[in-house]
């Protein structure tokens, strides 16, 4: 929790001030190559020729790492991630091999077939638990749907890394089952800064509503307690509804056709994802009330981007994946190179809208 709260207040600095800080320099590079070399934040998500937010948030997420485990030699990691319908799992997939080859790990990516199927994702991971894996590194469907799977690698003495939603550790320790480390994002505090964000474009206060994602997903479960706490705080505001969109574009479009025509004075939609949020877009854009509602999604996927960019959508919240699944892998490096990882790491977040999107040029 503690480290946590530090990340949150480094990034108010960081969003309030503008500071955008170069990556700090952890050491002189080792160059006989008869001894081992440890891996520095300059080698590193983001070139000089980059986005500065990147090298930020890179150099918060890496001072939680340190110290930086040796450069790799060929391990084996296998990554189960959602599925690739969904275009940040997508771009998800291609990060994690990027990094992958730029670590010198050997990275196989593995998905369930749609965002839903929870039975094949563990059967995907009762696969990878009688392979040749140094480590394993996991995005569950929701909290309870891979711990068997969790227990078949803790029993094969495969080293398992939750990145990102999280599992139920308590029903994971009642079958004597156990994480080796965490990576992750505070989710709630994601709806939060966006519920808190829509706030600055909602000066006159109104009715809002939260699309949520699939029901026990715990990124849609923090994100919807996040801002449905702001909404319901913050004087002016009337939070009307609350309703699970599954991650599904068509669903998210359904939910907004009926949201507008039972609350034709609508005046902010918050969707737990950006393809929900696109299609709540579309779904206003036909109903000639885009202009008048406020809306905003989580990811800032290409589309998202091009959408805030041309007006269309407003705003939406992010941590870079190509920092996120680095940290990821380098945290299995640790693992696997005998250091102890004690705490979660936390990956720091960042609001785009409107007023700052040219800011995110070269994002990835």
């Amino acid at each position: 929790m503690k480290g946590k709260k530090i990340v949150s207040i480094l990034l108010v600095v960081i969003m309030v001030m503008g500071l955008f800080v170069g990556c700090s320099d952890r050491g002189e590079e080792n160059t006989d190559a008869d001894e081992p070399t440890n891996l520095d934040v300059e080698n590193s998500a983001a070139s000089s020729e980059e986005n500065l937010k990147i090298k930020e948030m890179e150099t918060i997420l890496m001072d939680q790492l340190d110290p930086m485990p040796e450069t790799g030699k060929g391990e084996n990691v296998g990554v189960l991630i959602i599925s690739l319908t969904n275009p940040f799992w997508a771009n998800m997939k291609e990060k994690y091999e990027k990094a992958g080859e730029e670590l010198g790990i050997n990275v196989e990516v593995l998905s369930a077939p749609t965002e839903g199927d929870t039975v094949s994702q563990l059967e995907t991971l009762d696969g990878m638990a009688v392979k040749d894996y140094d480590s394993i590194i996991f995005s569950p469907i929701d909290g309870n749907n891979l711990i068997p799977g969790i227990i078949r690698a803790n029993q094969a003495n495969i080293p398992v890394i939750n990145l990102g939603p999280g599992v139920n550790k308590e029903a994971l320790g009642e079958q004597d089952g156990h994480l080796d480390g965490i990576i992750t994002v505070d989710f709630e505090n994601q709806g939060e800064m966006v519920a808190n964000d829509m706030l600055n474009y909602l000066p006159d206060g109104g009715k809002v509503a939260i699309i949520q994602g699939l029901a026990g997903a715990g990124q849609s479960e923090g994100r919807t307690n996040g801002a449905k706490e702001v909404f319901e705080n913050t004087d002016g505001i009337d939070l009307v509804s609350i309703q699970p969109g599954d991650w599904d574009r068509n669903k998210a479009y359904e939910i907004t056709t009926a949201l507008i025509q039972a609350h034709p004075d609508i005046k902010g939609i918050f969707a737990c994802n950006d393809v929900m949020a696109l299609a709540a877009v579309e779904a206003l854009e036909a109903a000639g009330l885009n202009d008048q509602v406020v809306v905003y999604g989580v990811d800032f996927t290409g589309e998202a981007q091009e959408s805030i960019i041309s007006g269309r959508l407003d705003g939406s919240i992010t941590y870079s994946p190509a920092v996120y699944t680095r940290a990821g892998l380098l945290l299995a490096l640790k693992i696997s190179q005998g250091q102890e990882i004690t705490d979660p790491v936390y990956c720091p977040l960042a609001i785009v809208n409107k007023d700052n999107v040219n800011e995110f040029n070269g994002w990835e």
